[in-house]
């Protein structure tokens, strides 16, 4: 049972939060090991400030310092640094630009939602690159997972809306070695999934189809339409045209496969997917995590028969 002290712990949780969202914006993890006078001076920053965002990181355990030098936790060496596979800095760049937009969270429910802010992060070119590393670097480990328990699957094609980077793509196509692939997704996010699945040595298997879900046709040709952390960033009546255009792109007796946070009829389980709904609508026009008859009865609408779940999570990784 939750009780006061916990309250007010939860409530001061931001300051771990900002102090780490704080080191990414400014880059800090690179710049290590140093010094605090030294870094200070070579960037123009407060060497007070800095000496004490700095053993504060240290005191939770993200660095070590030894003689007045600052130097990431062995440990992390991985996570906070450049390769991209192996990187979470890009997640918390994500994070901070949701900080900003966070922060408005009070007058959002005074006043409404922002109806002018674009309909994905994605579509800022500033927070696209970060965005799209965000979601490989959360995204690789629960794909190689929840992949395999979907199998076996009787498709040839498969069309990854939305697809990003494609991580989820790349395991399908592992896992099915007769199966080819389309990706969907925005021009500037293809020339990244270009590079990441020519890394793994799968691009004569994918062809590359750049457009915006919202706008834009689907391409035909499809016994299967992966559809992976998208419905939670729209509408219902967005949901539907979605699922509309997907209707008309498959073949016939082709399916339709969503992943995503799928909630109870009471929105309070999965917890995950509760918060997830405040984020959602912090930070787009119409966004939220949906229930599984209100999935089930969009998906009737836009003509789908026999919707029904194939694997259930609570991690974001319920599949209809």
């Amino acid at each position: 049972m939750i009780g006061a002290t916990d309250v007010i712990q939860m409530a001061r949780g931001f300051f771990a939060s900002r102090i780490i969202l704080s080191a990414a914006e400014l880059d800090l993890f690179k710049k290590l090991p140093a010094d605090a006078p030294s870094l200070a001076q070579k960037n123009s920053w407060d060497a007070d400030a800095l000496t004490i965002l700095l053993d504060a990181l240290t005191a939770i355990e993200l660095l070590d310092k030894k003689d007045g030098v600052y130097s990431v936790r062995a440990n992390l060496a991985d996570a906070l640094g450049d390769d991209p596979d192996k990187a979470i800095t890009p997640m918390i760049a994500h994070l901070n630009t949701l900080w900003k937009k966070w922060s408005d969270l009070s007058d959002i429910v005074r006043k409404g939602r922002n109806t002018d802010m674009p309909s994905t992060i994605s579509k800022d070119k500033h927070a696209m690159r970060p965005f799209i590393g965000a979601m490989h670097v959360i995204g690789k480990g629960m794909a190689a997972s929840l992949i395999p328990r979907l199998l076996p699957v009787s498709a040839k094609k498969i069309l990854d809306v939305g697809g990003a980077s494609g991580t989820y793509l790349i395991e399908f196509l592992k896992h099915i070695p007769e199966l080819s692939g389309t990706l969907f997704d925005l021009p500037d996010v293809i020339s990244l999934a270009k590079e990441r699945i020519s890394q793994q040595g799968l691009l004569a298997r994918v062809n590359f189809a750049p457009g915006d879900f919202y706008k834009d046709t689907l391409p035909k040709g499809h016994d299967l339409i992966w559809l992976s952390a998208i419905i939670h960033q729209n509408s219902r009546a967005q949901n539907v045209a979605l699922f509309e255009k997907c209707f008309n792109a498959l073949e016939s007796g082709g399916r339709l496969w969503i992943r995503d946070h799928i909630m109870d009829e009471q929105r309070i389980n999965p917890p995950s997917g509760a918060i997830f709904a405040v984020n959602m609508l912090a930070v787009t026009p119409g966004g939220s995590t949906y229930t599984l008859s209100e999935v089930f009865q969009d998906l009737e609408t836009a003509g789908f028969v026999s919707p029904k779940i194939i694997h259930n999570g609570e991690n974001m990784d319920t599949v209809v």
